[in-house]
């Protein structure tokens, strides 16, 4: 399965992420994103998404185990996710970019904006990859 988590680069960049060489992804408090993230496997590919101000996808991680319960909820309801990078993108792949192309009209990002963990098609993932490969489209200037 593939996903894409979501996380401000202020609070945790994909940066960071490749200086500590794993991480254990938590506070997630949405119910439907925490529904996503009990069922994320091992060898789970992941889209690093940046929020704020650059609203785009900048690298590729990967579970390295199944979810688990966060042993700092006293609920015992929420899931936490030991992940670690695989690469960053060649250039990163813009939430315009995304919204404009048709082929995503369906993809969780564009319809359900504020969820921190959605699943991604293999159709989605390839896209993604295929925008990344390709050099970034000018903007108009207004």
């Amino acid at each position: 399965m593939n996903w894409l988590f979501k996380e401000e680069p202020s609070h945790y960049s994909f940066d960071a992420l490749v200086k500590e060489k794993k991480t254990v992804w938590s506070g997630v408090r949405n119910p439907l994103a925490q529904k996503h993230l009990r069922s994320v496997k091992k060898g789970d590919a992941i889209f690093y998404y940046h929020t704020g101000d650059e609203k785009s996808v900048v690298g590729i991680a990967r579970a390295m185990g199944d979810a688990y319960a966060d042993p700092k909820d006293k609920s015992g309801k929420a899931a936490v996710v030991d992940i670690a990078p695989v690469n960053k993108l060649t250039r990163p792949v813009t939430l315009a970019e995304i919204k404009a192309d048709p082929a995503f009209k369906d993809f969780a990002l564009v319809r359900i904006s504020r969820l921190s963990v959605m699943p991604v098609s293999a159709a989605e993932w390839r896209r993604i990859e295929k925008l990344a490969s390709q050099v970034a489209p000018v903007r108009a200037s207004t």
